[in-house]
Formats: structure tokens, C-alpha cells, sequence
């Protein structure tokens, strides 16, 4: 079996890794033979020290009050029907009731009309199902589109077809020539006819999501390399089933600054491409999002560790075929991750733990979102070694004991927000008990949700980085 080969063998290389293993399992060994009935619990789990804080008198049901921004922005979004001019708001603002008016279902055309209007800078609305093809031609056919940097109108698919798009920003080549930023999610009617236009009217183009766009085909990738090949440095392509990874390779390896590259869902992606294309932008790549590319293996991390030494944020959700070597390549090549995402992996308690020991001082955000072997030793680790992080989930996680998840809370002291969804062994004693007034617990029984949901947004953060390099 491969896992098994892969396991014996990464428990013999030199490095952080196999060191942390064996001081791990050193350290169960040891709390089992101090158990007095030792024979009975070899599976046991390391020993966790935490008791709750009995002083905490359920803090829990005191009023968190809103910053008076938010408060703002609520009741603008309650009556946005009578708003009658965004002039002089910045765009930041306009983002955030943008946002929230779509998560309430209350965006229409008299907001958007508020938002194209004049020669604005950005135009931002994360929710375009409700849009006719109609309305979005209407809305913009007095916009002026020269000064446009970002550019999102995601989930436009009904109101997006090539003919669209031309018309209202294709127009005529360079017609788009300060935008930076572009986000199509889900334009479902979009072809390679329509991209090409697209990137012919805007030649600044430096970070583009075309995920969900189902039309688009392997062509449409090399038309986009020849046209924006010294300039893109960010490419989503989640869910685009009729690309053939292999068939892009030589396409991407044109885009000579690509430092962001996201291929979620794409069913072609293999070791072989992995590998091809890292051997070329290893180097620069600092984004790398492979969720439900079912068919990599640890050879494709190995890799990636040995070449990506600048790696920042890396997503390896549902890769069944990888095993805990996977986690050792990674803990001994990527020293600088602050983004990991294991979701619905078995990488075993120990590897991940080990992992967190060698690399997990500079983790931010961390997903063990059903990593269901994840117990005792990943918490110590945590606790021990991730003091920067901001935000952790682990939900679907039942090994985790009320003990556990106290010790993670009360030793990472950075944490702001913790995702427990499914876990249903957790109850008052670590809600009551922990001591970690930042924090905000997502997901358990009579905790918010809505309010603290985070959703991925690559244009703002993409766009904030341009701005401090211009500054």
C-alpha cells in the first residue's frame, strides 16, 4: 500500500518533522505506561491539562455592541431604496452595503444604477442572480469605464452572455486600460469568444476569476496567457470543467509573474501537472488552491515543498490519496504557510500535530474541518506553537474533548474566531469555562452564525496589496 510505504518512510528523514513525530509518540508512550492499567490503554490519547475558569460566570450572554460603522451601514441597507447618490462615499463603504444587501436578497437595479453612476473607480456585487440582461445593459450604458480598477459581478451567469459583456465592456480594445481586478464567478454563459474580447479591453489585467465559468475551454486560457502573459499574476479557474489542465501547461507557463493559481474541482488536474507546472512558477507561487482534485498524491506535495519555499496559503481539501508523508514534505519545504486548509482529509492525529510543531508558528488560519482522526496531540501543538493564529475550524472534529478545544482557546491567545460545526461533545464546561474574551465561537448549539460567516474575498485582499506596493 502506498500510505503505508509513505508513512515508514517519513518517519526516517532527518528533519523537523520526524523529530516532532518521535517526541509525540515518545510522549504517549510515556502517559500510557504511567496509567495503571497501561495494558488496557495503548490508544489512549495524550493527557490534557485544562480546567474551565470558574470565574467566568457565563460571559457568554453578555451584549457584544456593534461598531457604530456597522450600525450605520444596517440601516442604510434596510432603506438603500432611498438612498439617492454614493457621491464622495468611499469605496470600502460601498463595498460593505454592496455585500450586505446582497446577503439579505435586498440588491436590485436601483443600488446598482447608484453604483455605476458617473466614472467610478470600483464596482463590486458578489450576488448577480437576480440581474436581467436588460437591467445590466441599461445600468452601464452611461458608465464611464475608463477609470475602472476592480471590476466583480459574480454569479452573473443569467445576465452574462458574450454579447453582454462586449457590449458593455468590450467595446473596443483598451477600452478598460486602469483595470486591475476583474471576478466573473459563475458567468455560466461566458465562452472563450467573450474572454478573448475581455482581455483585449483590458491589458492591466493582474488578478482574474473565471470559476464556474463552464463554456470556457483550453483555448480560452491560451488566448488569455498570449494577451496578459507579463502582467496576470492571479488565476481562478475553480469548477471549469472543460479545461484540460495538461492542455494549459504551456499557457501558464507564459504568465511569467502567476503567483496566485486556483484549480478547485477541475478533475483533470494530476500529479504530472502539478509537478510540470511547479517545476516552472514553483519559485513565485504564493497561492495554491487544489481542493477536490481527487487524483493527487503525496508526489505532488513533495514537490511543491521542495520548489514553493514562499508559499502562503495553500488548500488541500477532500485529496483522499494523500497520507501523512504528505504532511511531513510540507513541514520540512513550507516554513512560511499562514493559510492551510486540510478539510476532509486522514492525515492522523500525529502527523498533523507534528506538523503544527515544526511549522505552525506562522499559521494564521487553519481548517481541520473534518479531519476526523484530530485529537489530543493536534490540540497540545496548537496550543504550544500556534500563537499568531486568527482563525481555526474545527468542525465534524468529535475526538476533541471540552478539554481540548479549552486548552487551544486559552493558550492562542490571537484567535478570533473558532468553527465547531458538528461537534456535538462540546458543551457548557468549554463555553463556560475557557477564558478568551477575542474569541468567537461559530457553529454550536445557540451560537450566531450569520453574522460572523467569512466569505473568500480575493479582490479586496488582492486589491488592498496593489495599493500598499503603490504607496
Amino acid at each position: 500500500m502506498p500510505g503505508r510505504e509513505g508513512d515508514g518512510e517519513i518517519e526516517d528523514w532527518p528533519g523537523p518533522f520526524s523529530t516532532a513525530m518521535k517526541i509525540i509518540k515518545d510522549r504517549e508512550m510515556n502517559a500510557n505506561v504511567s496509567q495503571q492499567n497501561s495494558c488496557l490503554d495503548k490508544s489512549k490519547p495524550a493527557p490534557i491539562m485544562w480546567a474551565p475558569n470558574k470565574d467566568q460566570h457565563s460571559d457568554r450572554s453578555k451584549l457584544l455592541i456593534p461598531p457604530l460603522q456597522d450600525l450605520c451601514i444596517a440601516i442604510l441597507a434596510k432603506n438603500a431604496d432611498a438612498i439617492t447618490s454614493l457621491e464622495s462615499v468611499p469605496d470600502v463603504l460601498k463595498h460593505k452595503l454592496s455585500q450586505l444587501l446582497c446577503d439579505s436578497r435586498r440588491m436590485n437595479s436601483h443600488f446598482l444604477d447608484l453604483l455605476v453612476r458617473g466614472s467610478p473607480t470600483e464596482i463590486r456585487i458578489r450576488d448577480c442572480s437576480w440581474l436581467t440582461e436588460e437591467q445590466l445593459l441599461s445600468a452601464f450604458e452611461g458608465c464611464e469605464i475608463n477609470n475602472l480598477t476592480v471590476l466583480q459581478l459574480d454569479q452573473c451567469g443569467r445576465c452574462m452572455p458574450d454579447y453582454v459583456l462586449v457590449a458593455i465592456l468590450a467595446r473596443m480594445s483598451n477600452i478598460l486600460p486602469a483595470l486591475t481586478t476583474i471576478s466573473l464567478k459563475g458567468a455560466c454563459r461566458l465562452s472563450d469568444v467573450g474572454l478573448s474580447a475581455l482581455v483585449g479591453s483590458a491589458p492591466a489585467l493582474r488578478s482574474i476569476n473565471l470559476s464556474q465559468c463552464s463554456l470556457l475551454t483550453s483555448d480560452g486560457i491560451n488566448t488569455l496567457a498570449d494577451s496578459l502573459g507579463y502582467v496576470l499574476r492571479e488565476l481562478y479557474i475553480d469548477d471549469c470543467q472543460n479545461i484540460d489542465t495538461m492542455l494549459i501547461l504551456p499557457a501558464l507557463s507564459k504568465l511569467e509573474h502567476l503567483e496566485v493559481l486556483s484549480l478547485a474541482g477541475i478533475q483533470t488536474v494530476c500529479d504530472d501537472f502539478v509537478i510540470k507546472f511547479i517545476e516552472v512558477h514553483g519559485h513565485n507561487i504564493k497561492e495554491l488552491v487544489l481542493t477536490d482534485c481527487g487524483k493527487l498524491t503525496d508526489s505532488s506535495m513533495k514537490v511543491i515543498a521542495d520548489t514553493c519555499t514562499g508559499l502562503c496559503v495553500l488548500d488541500l481539501g477532500n485529496l483522499c490519496r494523500l497520507t501523512d508523508s504528505a504532511m511531513g514534505y510540507l513541514a520540512n519545504g513550507c516554513r512560511a504557510i499562514q493559510t492551510l486548509k486540510l478539510c476532509r482529509n486522514s492525515f492522523s492525529d500525529e502527523a498533523v500535530a507534528a506538523y503544527l510543531e515544526a511549522s505552525g508558528e506562522s499559521l494564521k488560519e487553519l481548517s481541520l474541518n473534518n479531519v476526523n482522526k484530530v485529537s489530543n496531540n493536534t490540540a497540545i501543538s496548537l496550543a504550544r506553537r500556534s500563537r499568531k493564529l486568527f482563525t481555526l475550524d474545527l468542525s465534524w472534529c468529535r475526538n476533541l474533548t471540552n478539554e481540548a478545544v479549552g486548552l487551544i482557546v486559552d493558550s492562542c491567545l490571537s484567535l478570533k474566531v473558532l468553527k465547531l460545526f458538528g461537534c456535538t461533545q462540546i458543551t457548557n464546561v468549554f463555553l463556560d469555562g475557557h477564558s478568551n474574551p477575542e474569541v468567537q465561537i461559530i457553529g454550536l448549539k445557540m451560537t450566531p452564525i450569520l453574522e460572523h460567516l467569512k466569505v473568500p474575498d480575493p479582490l479586496g485582499i488582492f486589491f488592498a496589496l496593489l495599493v500598499r506596493l503603490e504607496q
